[in-house]
């Protein structure tokens, strides 16, 4: 392994590449990577870089908002069956049949969607800003499409009272957390503090001490006085709060909790990819026009 890690440096070195690894993948990926954190924080890290080249371990709509966003960089993916079950719940073409049932409304679509998708969309969010972009679309009084995410968007609705109408798609991995899990891991850790991804369903909410995204949950464990979290998320991020929070515990509300997808990204094929510029994203520069147009606003929210 280590000569995997060697190899991986200095193929780094003559790539001028930046490896960005969200906080699900495997902890040998996350430990190797430049920069470790939530999709869009890291398409905008590595977009602020002087890399030519950017290998994103994470997942394909992942690896395009990078591209979106860095035009000009070369951004590999080191397995492209590495895909988001929820991102290929939509397509663009349901956004154009939705449009003809709502031709008046907003349509705010997740970051976990697929470039083609943002390019159909007037607004992109992330979870950690889906209320305050629901909130401003609410001042000007129209209505809100949301997709693809039905938990996020119930989470969006009960949190600033709006009647959005969302799409019928889901995250597998989170919707495998059960509020059963919660109250077995409270019995267990009572004094914990339970964190909830919004992407969680509406049971699973209700048993939230925070409802966060991933990087705030990263903040609220270094912040809070609390030494004992429950952490409802894939299970991967406990190695990274696990890193940086060494004198605290955390616990997977799930063991179950396991995206098949972020695991596909391994040291051998961050080496290959490397080695052989494989698994390029490319896309037509008038999707990225588009995409880009739409997340340009989310970036204002970002916080």
């Amino acid at each position: 392994m280590d000569d995997i890690r060697e190899d991986i440096r200095k193929l780094k070195q003559d790539r001028r590449a930046v490896i960005l690894a969200h906080n699900y993948q495997l902890p040998e990926v996350q430990d190797i990577a430049d920069f470790v954190g939530d999709s869009l924080g890291l398409s905008i890290q590595a977009a602020g870089t002087e890399a030519k080249t950017i290998v994103f371990c994470g997942v394909h709509f992942m690896a395009e908002t990078a591209k979106i966003l860095s035009p000009d960089k070369t951004v590999l993916l080191p397995d492209p069956l590495a895909g988001c079950p929820m991102a290929d719940m939509i397509t663009a073409e349901d956004i154009k049949e939705l449009r003809k049932e709502h031709p008046d409304a907003k349509f705010l679509c997740y970051v976990n969607t697929s470039a083609s998708v943002k390019a159909e969309c007037d607004l992109c969010c992330t979870s950690a800003n889906a209320e305050s972009m629901v909130r401003d679309i609410m001042k000007g009084g129209q209505k809100v499409v949301f997709v693809p995410d039905k938990h996020l968007a119930g989470y969006a609705a009960e949190a600033t009272g709006c009647d959005i109408i969302p799409w019928n798609g889901f995250c597998p991995t989170h919707d495998r957390i059960e509020a059963s899990d919660i109250l077995r891991q409270k019995k267990l850790h009572p004094d914990a503090v339970v964190l909830v991804h919004p992407e969680c369903s509406a049971r699973v909410r209700k048993l939230a001490d925070k409802i966060v995204s991933t990087e705030i949950m990263c903040l609220y464990a270094r912040d809070m006085k609390a030494g004992e979290f429950i952490v409802s998320t894939e299970t991967g991020i406990i190695h990274r709060l696990q890193r940086e929070n060494p004198e605290k515990r955390f616990y997977p509300a799930s063991e179950e909790a396991i995206c098949p997808n972020m695991k596909r990204i391994t040291l051998e094929k961050i080496r290959r990819s490397l080695q052989e510029m494989g698994h390029r994203i490319e896309l037509p520069r008038e999707t990225m026009r588009r995409a880009r147009k739409c997340i340009r606003r989310m970036l204002e929210y970002r916080a």
